[in-house]
């Protein structure tokens, strides 16, 4: 074994402290041989009360990466995860994707199989060495990561960490990728660090000024304008700056598949969910954050309107083909964009179209309030749960603050969020199992707050259950997960209406590589991590069984799991092709 000298450390110990250096809290790690002086360099560091992230051991790499994007979402502030080698990359893929695509900085770094075969610390020993090395790793990944990197020599560990963790907050944001040789992280380093205020992170593109003009311009001109909404909401913030916007200058806002709230639930200039009405009359469309604002097939907007595209790649540069039409694209942090176009527009006179405004975002909260009433009441009396009652029953039993992750289509206009920051969809790469480690991560970010996370059948299996339940009891994180189980792929059925409405699967009541039946008794799986757990097969018992699984996750400090039974109706895809 090698002993380090008093001014040497290990390039493993160098990476620790360099990861604590900046601020990252934790290491979510699945181990494997490459591991060993990651594993010795965190026992130095706790004789030596050196700071260094806190390891966790997550069982599942898939998991890992969702419970860094969570944890990002509660705090701004990137994680690294640890992989083994490539097999532990391929686990990962997943959640790098939804990663990437909700632009979420994670510091990725995996351990590359020994290079050498014999005659130096790290040197292969294990029969997989040979097994598992890949003439180029980082491929795998590479169009999924903003920079990717293999460690070279002891010496510049520091700096690939300073490197990555730059790259990753730049914008647009996303995940880098750095492999760590066994023999490397082995070897001693004496170089001294630079000092952070060295290390530069590029502050956030500011939109350019005439562009901003030509919008202010636009917006004064337009009868109409509507802002569709995608991702934006992410940070702290966003969703003040939105609402003063809206608020100030009258400005209808649509959450069109949001991944969280662009401005209040309540908010009077939020006119719901569905772009398909709007955008056929809007004379202005403002594109924030959306990779797909509207559906080109089923909506299409005003020919004569004025289309404008905000973000810090408002083209999205890194999708293969995207081609919605724009008469003007704004580079820059949305945020600073709406702040920015807020100052314009103060200076001009308000706008006389007002009022008119007024009326058209009354008219659609009304039919929204009405739709909502209707689905509820079909809801509430039928035998099986369906979206609407869950949406319904869970609106009424969560607070004003809780934190809930929905890893599916859901009815969100029947869920309030008062306050910004509460809620969390899946990135649009739509990597299932990111449900379940998305709010580990956000209850560990934020012990206090309830965490409900709700997950169609098909996702709970894909997000590793029996690691995430394990995570949970270990670290001591009481979740309530809801199941919505219609032993379906739901997506796949409403796919293959959509192209084939009057074909044979649309008779069928047994369509190949749709059905999962049969359904697995779900809720056994959390018991086996001490948790609570109930099977909810009538509508009309789920209020209460609500109350019991929060009863186990405030008061008992359990993780809950609720398996509600779901009927599955085929007019889904119909009434989203009307929106």
């Amino acid at each position: 074994m090698t002993q380090t000298s008093p001014d040497t450390v290990t390039a493993a110990e160098a990476f620790l402290a360099r990861l604590g250096a900046h601020g990252v809290d934790y290491l979510f790690g699945n181990a494997g041989t490459d591991f060993p002086s990651i594993i010795e360099g965190f026992c130095r560091a706790r004789e030596t009360n050196q700071p260094v992230p806190t390891p966790i051991a997550v069982p599942h790499e898939n998991l890992a990466v969702a419970m860094a994007h969570g944890y990002y979402h509660a705090t701004g502030r990137p994680q690294a995860v640890m992989l083994h080698v490539n097999v532990g990359t391929a686990n990962a893929i997943c959640g790098l994707f939804n990663a990437s695509r909700d632009k979420v900085p994670v510091l990725l770094f995996a351990g590359r199989t020994p290079i050498t075969e014999d005659d130096s610390i790290g040197a292969r020993n294990v029969f997989i060495h040979w097994g598992q090395e890949m003439f180029d790793q980082g491929g795998m990944v590479r169009e999924t990561v903003k920079w990717d990197y293999e460690l070279r020599t002891a010496d510049q560990v520091t700096q690939v960490v300073d490197r990555a963790m730059a790259i990753a907050l730049s914008e647009p944001r996303g995940p880098t990728y750095v492999t760590l040789p066994r023999e490397i992280l082995a070897k001693e380093t004496s170089k001294s660090p630079a000092e952070l205020s060295a290390v530069a992170r590029p502050a956030p593109p500011a939109p350019d000024a005439a562009a901003l003009e030509q919008l202010a311009d636009w917006v004064t001109d337009a009868a109409y304008p509507v802002i569709i909404c995608g991702g934006y909401g992410q940070r702290a913030g966003d969703a003040d700056t939105l609402a003063h916007l809206a608020d100030s200058h009258a400005l209808p806002v649509i959450a069109y598949r949001p991944r969280h709230s662009p401005i209040p639930s309540d908010h009077p200039w939020h006119m719901g969910f569905e772009v398909g009405a709007h955008v056929k009359s809007a004379d202005l469309i403002i594109v924030i954050d959306s990779d797909a604002p509207w559906l080109p097939k089923l909506h299409t907007p005003n020919p004569d309107a004025r289309i404008v595209h905000i973000g810090a790649d408002p083209l999205l540069s890194d999708y293969v083909m995207r081609n919605f039409p724009s008469h003007l694209g704004i580079t820059g942090q949305s945020s600073l964009v709406l702040a920015g176009l807020d100052a314009a527009l103060s200076e001009r006179d308000p706008s006389p179209h007002a009022a008119a405004r007024r009326e058209v975002v009354d008219a659609a909260q009304a039919d929204l309030r009405e739709m909502g009433i209707k689905a509820v009441e079909v809801a509430s009396v039928k035998s099986l749960s369906t979206t609407p009652w869950i949406a319904h029953c869970l609106n009424a039993a969560k607070g004003p603050d809780d934190l809930v992750v929905t890893e599916m289509v859901f009815p969100m206009h029947l869920m309030d969020f008062p306050n910004p920051g509460c809620h969390f969809g899946l990135s649009p790469a739509g990597g299932l199992g990111w449900g379940l480690g998305e709010s580990i991560g956000l209850k560990l970010a934020n012990p206090d707050r309830r965490v409900i996370a709700v997950v169609g059948d098909g996702s709970y299996m894909f997000g590793n259950p029996t690691p995430a339940h394990f995570v949970c009891e270990a670290l001591g994180l009481p979740i309530l997960t809801i199941i919505v189980n219609n032993a379906m792929w739901g997506a796949v059925r409403r796919a293959t209406l959509s192209m084939y409405p009057n074909g044979a699967a649309s008779r069928s009541n047994d369509a190949p590589l749709t059905h999962l039946k049969p359904s697995p008794r779900f809720e056994h799986v959390v018991e086996a991590s001490g948790g609570f757990s109930e099977c909810v097969k009538n509508a009309a018992d789920l209020p209460a069984a609500l109350e019991r699984a929060l009863h186990a996750v405030d008061v008992e400090k359990r993780q809950a799991v609720l398996n509600v039974i779901c009927e599955y109706a085929d007019g889904a895809a119909a009434a989203d092709a009307k929106r």
